[in-house]
């Protein structure tokens, strides 16, 4: 349930009158829990068991506000501003912004779409996300490493960008992160004489999607150039294993899902590149398929495997399977019980490959030393409001 203030008045001008209305709507999402997890590294050199309490697990932790005025003639002025927390300590996320998951202010007309400026998701996001199991079922324990392929935190910084309306199930965009520099293609954070000048970076991104009945599919292109100058960055790092992708950090994604009944099938495949300041290239593709079923309007299930192979400068493997059991108390509340199980194989240098579960390496880092696997459990609760 969402909490509504609405603000309605008329305005006479001359002979005429103009009526406009607005609302604004205050809305937010906490999740919170305990995890487990096998293997985590110690900062010691070695692997160690972990219970912790987590939060923004199953989806981010957020309050927000969203507004709407109507301008008249299928025009309207809109806004979102949103922002991230931790529940635990109360601290805010995306680097300490106020309103660091989104952030915008726009126009949108029916029948052709919205132009909107600000800090906002890229289309890999807005498209793909919705056909993984993080997007779907487990949350951000099964989205990749650092979200290197864009699908859940993919926030682009000084944005113009254009989502079209619905044409017969068919929609698509564009957007423009500029770099705000005079490098107008962004430039590398450096350090110099022990003094770091920051650099700046650059996105653009592009999808579409189509849905007609039980059948759904989605396409979406995002490049992020100098990744790391972003504020915050995006992360490079896939476990335990440096990508180099200091330049550029493309991603090109698709994704389906066919519903029949109580069940539910869908998957993705994502293909990353990065490139290092230096020409190293590295390329990560995943390959998604997952299974959902009701088997009640309260009570569903699901089940995904992920199979990740980096290669190029930088190699290694990854298999991955999860899964869920999700019982909604009321329309506002539910509790799950989830598992994730990561296995890495490879090496680099010498270097073996580890595991790491989870969209951030906050969750649990990597596996370390001498591991390369990890096991995860969780019991949590999510409460929307």
């Amino acid at each position: 349930m969402k909490s509504k203030i609405v603000v309605a008045g008329s305005l006479g001008i001359v002979a005429c009158a103009a009526h406009a209305q607005s609302s604004v709507t205050l809305y937010g999402l906490m999740d919170a829990g305990i995890s487990y997890v096998n293997h985590a590294s110690n900062g010691q050199g070695g692997s160690s068991h972990l219970f912790k309490f987590d939060d923004g697990v199953i989806q981010g932790n957020r309050w927000g506000m969203r507004g709407q005025e109507d301008l008249g003639g299928g025009l309207a002025a809109i806004f979102t501003l949103e922002g991230g927390f931790g529940v635990g300590n109360g601290t805010l996320s995306q680097g300490g912004a106020l309103f660091g998951r989104q952030a915008f202010v726009g126009l949108s007309k029916s029948n052709i779409g919205a132009l909107t400026f600000g800090r906002q998701y890229s289309f890999s996001t807005d498209y793909i996300s919705k056909y993984a199991a993080g997007g779907q079922t487990v949350g951000n324990y099964a989205f990749r490493m650092n979200d290197v392929d864009q699908l859940t935190s993919s926030r682009i910084n000084n944005a113009i960008k254009f989502s079209s309306a619905d044409f017969a199930g068919l929609t698509f965009g564009a957007m423009y992160g500029f770099s705000n520099s005079t490098e107008f293609a962004g430039n590398p954070t450096t350090t110099v004489n022990g003094q770091t000048v920051q650099g700046s970076s650059r996105t653009f991104s592009f999808g579409a999607n189509y849905a007609h009945g039980p059948f759904s599919m989605g396409a979406a292109y995002t490049d992020i150039h100098y990744p790391n100058a972003a504020t915050p960055s995006f992360p490079v790092m896939i476990a335990n294993v440096n990508t180099f992708g200091q330049k550029d950090l493309r991603t090109i994604g698709v994704g389906a899902r066919y519903a029949f009944g109580a069940a539910m099938v869908f998957g993705n495949w994502t293909n990353t590149r990065f490139e290092g300041l230096q020409g190293q290239v590295s390329r990560f593709n995943n390959y998604e398929i997952d299974g959902k079923y009701a088997f009640t309007p309260a009570l569903f299930a699901g089940l995904a495997y992920t199979f990740s192979k980096l290669t190029g400068s930088a190699t290694g493997r990854w298999n991955q399977v999860s899964g869920i059991v999700d019982y909604a108390l009321s329309k506002r509340t539910d509790i799950y019980a989830l598992a994730v199980f990561q296995k890495a194989s490879g090496s680099n240098n010498g270097v073996p490959v580890q595991a790491e579960i989870g969209s951030s390496s906050s969750f649990f880092g990597n596996s370390g030393t001498g591991t390369s696997n990890q096991i995860a459990t969780r019991v949590g609760m999510r409460v929307r409001f």
